[in-house]
């Protein structure tokens, strides 16, 4: 078996067998492109079964309408992907289908995509792109369903964009934006500050997930292949013990959350008690009221990274504390120079120097 890695495609195969080639992309991992060229080989060596096969299928492939491949991917983001995943795929899917909602999945072309492509990089090159990654996936599932026979996406191209290092707020003003915040805001900012959790990891984290006892917090995230919910232990620091001791104390029973608030449900038309969503317009106010540059909660796992870097922690243990599957991934968290970057250039500099003393003395 041969499968072969794009970088910013994916995953191939490609056979030859009985003097002839067979080829398939793009697979989102080696594995199932692995299984989809060992079905492939199947269908070559077993033609009459795949004919049957192909009988039963064909009115699906040829007539599968848009609204309902938008559909079957957004029940599959559902169960397999986390919340916000889902939420986001589901703003997207809307902009689709009041495109392309009345046509069947053949009837989209090239063009009709690059047109409403061109529409949406006018926000931004990166709206564009992310346009781009979800349509691309979107297509490839039903392919990997096999309920379709093209992807309109495969030759469209990622739009440029001017990359820039990204803002990372300094331990000084993540202290002045907790400073200015109420008691409740302080103990959720203390509480990702002192894990270097994701928002959506604090905001389901309930009472059964913390050990006093043994001094530490069990946080579970999605972010792992297959969107299996991961949990990982973070040791508590003297200040996350001292605030979480203080909120076991002050609990409400009857909730198992350690963050939580009571909302109006447009849904149920009552007021409901549930976990934090996304508290975008608090941190605004809060940095403008610190009078420091705008950050959001995410930049704190960064900032809290790179303190590490700078102190020497080993890259696999910051690894395992943010919850990576990747070294790869910690190591765009390290925004500090780091002491062999550091090392390196004072390397350079003496002998850039010694360099020029040796020419001057001859």
């Amino acid at each position: 078996m041969s499968e072969y890695f794009v970088k910013g495609k994916g995953w191939r195969y490609d056979f030859t067998l009985k003097g002839q080639r067979y080829t398939d992309q793009w697979y989102p991992s080696k594995k199932e492109a692995k299984q989809a060229e060992a079905k492939r080989r199947e269908e070559v060596l077993n033609p009459d079964q795949v004919q049957k096969q192909q009988k039963e299928m064909s009115s699906i492939i040829t007539g599968m309408g848009f609204l309902d491949l938008v559909n079957r991917r957004l029940d599959f983001l559902k169960d397999y992907k986390s919340a916000k995943y889902y939420r986001d795929g589901l703003y997207q899917a809307k902009r689709w289908v009041k495109e392309w909602g009345e046509l069947t999945c053949d009837e989209i072309s090239e063009d009709m995509i690059h047109k409403f492509l061109r529409a949406r990089k006018k926000i931004s090159h990166e709206t564009g792109n992310a346009e781009i990654r979800s349509l691309r996936a979107l297509f490839n599932y039903g392919k990997r369903k096999r309920w379709i026979t093209e992807n309109p996406m495969e030759d469209i191209q990622f739009f440029p964009v001017e990359k820039k290092e990204k803002y990372v707020p300094s331990q000084v003003d993540i202290d002045k934006v907790i400073s200015v915040a109420d008691p409740e805001m302080k103990d959720y900012l203390w509480t990702i500050r002192e894990t270097l959790a994701r928002v959506g990891e604090i905001n389901r984290l309930v009472w059964d997930d913390i050990n006093f006892e043994n001094r530490y917090v069990v946080l579970y995230t999605r972010k792992k292949k297959g969107g299996h919910l991961t949990p990982r232990r973070i040791p508590m620091t003297e200040k996350l013990h001292e605030v979480l001791s203080r909120r076991f104390s002050e609990r409400d029973k009857n909730v198992p959350l350690v963050f939580w608030h009571r909302y109006w449900s447009v849904k149920e038309e009552k007021f409901v008690e549930g976990p934090y969503q996304d508290r975008k317009k608090i941190m605004k106010k809060l940095c403008k009221k610190a009078g420091v540059r705008y950050f959001r909660y995410h930049p704190i796992r960064h900032s809290g990274a790179s303190v590490m870097d700078n102190n020497n922690v080993p890259i696999g243990v910051t690894q395992r504390l943010l919850g990576h599957e990747q070294r790869t991934t910690t190591e765009i968290y390290l925004h500090s120079l780091g002491n062999d970057a550091c090392d390196a250039m004072g390397v350079y500099e003496r002998a850039r120097k010694n360099s020029h003393t040796d020419s001057h003395t001859e």
